[in-house]
């Protein structure tokens, strides 16, 4: 078991030097192909490499000098091996108990950068110790110590699984407990429009997820370990480990490279959070009336606020891109120009109804709580968004209109005061020419005086809109200081001159025409200037 740990321990520092051993690999300066170069290993340990020709390619040329040394392990369980050279036409061939096991030539002697003697010395004892580990990892007592560590590791994977359980379900009753506590007032407060059980469903998931990659990830590093407890497949256990082990150290490595941006972005992320801390201060101070600002206006407070904190916001980024990892690299700036052209080809209606949102705050034409016209929708502001702003109709219904809309429409407001004498409400209504039009003025001068929610000074006053085919078309107009109730007063007005006229018995002319009377249809010499309650009053 010691032994599998010292190389698992080895393959992770293998590992991190892989680039310095590249390196290495490639020492001639003129040579960039790696395919001219092919490194032997005999159960998972690394020899010496061996440089290749074009008719031998080094992969072949080492996989041969694997299956000899493995050969001449195999033919004996001797406790010595006898390493001899030979002269051959293409360099020095190296001997293991007689049997030739690799050809060194000057190429191999310039790779390694050594003379040729001290090359073949250095692989005949690489060459020799592989050969007696080979034979010693396949004695019966190695067979036992092998098939020992993989019942220890596997003992300590069980272990490993049971503690992985136990956490899991200690984690999710602790979280579900600790949830309910902090989250039960906000969930009161906001009538059960965030409830606690789904915020601790959330966080079990994310612990859920973190320890079930954990627990793969062990039986990951379990596999390799019991895999490299067995000669014949430490190999293979040292491939797995560098599948896994060489990203997380990159990662690990990452991590630590770039722990000082880290920090500054850290630095970065508190000052911005506590300059936003500080506009709201200070906007709350405003809204308090501590600090009195002119003109600024008090509904003006929630949308400036908002707006600093995006430029704060969009500074800070700003500073923080140079620290982001990965920002010089081509891919994330080329994603970043992507995201840029998407938000600009995408966005022409959004920064639209943004920039008349913006208008539609400071200009002071609308106001929260202001009864306005705007097309057919009549209502009060309730909201006023960047994007939209939110009416309540007088039916009750809640309306969006987009703020560009808002922008470029008349807008007509019941609620801000030209001068003292407030709104003019006005109806009009077609009396036929045979009508006296004095009587006719005072009758809608009546119904507006019995109309509540009309002024009496200034007085209602009758104009006339227009003379008709079939009528004359009066208007009457009253003053109202109650914008709010204008469709309630309206409707009032229309039944105090249907009234009115009813009493007079005076005709409201509809807009259809049969035929003409045998008699012409006109006013009377005169009217003597009573109306019909007066006549009853006298």
């Amino acid at each position: 078991m010691l032994r599998s740990l010292i190389a698992l321990i080895l393959t992770v520092l293998v590992l991190s030097g892989l680039p310095a051993l590249a390196q290495q690999d490639t020492p001639d300066e003129g040579i960039e192909r790696t395919d001219l170069f092919s490194p032997v290993i005999v159960d998972g340990e690394r020899l010496f490499v061996l440089r290749g020709a074009s008719g031998l390619p080094a992969e072949r040329r080492a996989a041969e000098v694997v299956e000899r040394i493995e050969a001449i392990a195999a033919a004996s369980m001797a406790e010595s091996v006898t390493i001899t050279t030979q002269p051959n036409a293409f360099g020095i061939a190296i001997l293991a108990d007689g049997v030739e096991v690799v050809t060194v030539t000057s190429a191999d002697a310039r790779l390694e950068r050594l003379d040729i003697d001290t090359l073949i010395e250095v692989q005949g004892n690489a060459i020799r110790d592989a050969i007696l580990n080979y034979r010693a990892a396949r004695t019966d007592s190695a067979r036992l110590e092998s098939a020992i560590e993989a019942l220890a590791w596997t003992g300590g994977f069980v272990l490993f699984t049971l503690i992985g359980f136990w956490i899991r379900r200690r984690l999710n009753r602790i979280c579900t407990r600790l949830v309910r506590r902090y989250f039960a007032g906000l969930e009161s407060a906001t009538n059960a429009q965030v409830q606690a059980d789904a915020i601790a469903a959330l966080i079990r998931f994310g612990l859920n997820f973190v320890l079930l990659a954990l627990f793969f990830l062990g039986i990951y590093y379990y596999l390799s370990l019991v895999l490299l407890s067995f000669a014949e497949t430490r190999y293979v256990a040292q491939l797995l480990l560098t599948y896994v082990t060489t990203p997380v150290l990159n990662i690990v490595f990452g991590f630590v490279s770039y722990l000082p941006n880290l920090i500054t972005l850290a630095i970065i992320a508190l000052i911005t959070r506590y300059v936003i801390r500080g506009l709201k201060v200070f906007f709350d101070a405003v809204e308090a009336g501590s600090f009195d600002l002119g003109d600024f206006e008090r509904h003006w407070i929630g949308p400036t606020f908002n707006i600093l904190r995006v430029v704060v916001v969009m500074i800070a980024l700003v500073f923080s891109f140079p620290y982001i990892p990965g920002s010089d690299s081509a891919a994330f700036q080329g994603l970043t120009i992507l995201v840029g052209a998407m938000l600009s080809l995408g966005s022409n209606s959004v920064m639209n109804n943004v920039i008349s949102g913006l208008f539609v705050i400071y200009r002071r034409s609308t106001s929260i709580g202001d009864r306005i016209r705007i097309g057919e929708h009549v209502g009060d502001v309730v909201q006023i968004k960047l994007m939209e702003t939110h009416l309540k109709s007088i039916k009750n219904e809640m309306i969006s209109i987009p703020n560009a809309q808002l922008l470029n429409s008349d807008v007509i407001n019941y609620t801000k005061h030209i001068d003292g004498n407030g709104l003019l409400v006005y109806t009009t209504v077609g009396i036929g020419y045979e009508e006296p039009a004095d009587k006719v003025e005072a009758m809608l001068i009546e119904a507006a005086q019995r109309t509540k929610g009309l002024k009496a000074r200034p007085a209602p006053f009758v104009l006339w809109s227009a003379l008709a085919d079939y009528a004359v078309n009066y208007q009457i107009n009253a003053y109202t200081t109650r914008g709010a109730i204008i469709p309630k007063i309206t409707s009032d007005l229309h039944r105090n001159i249907l009234d009115v006229f009813t009493e007079n018995e005076v005709q409201i002319m509809t807009p259809s025409y049969i035929a003409d009377p045998p008699e012409p249809k006109i006013a009377p010499a005169g009217w003597d200037g009573v109306l019909a309650h007066q006549r009853k009053e006298t």
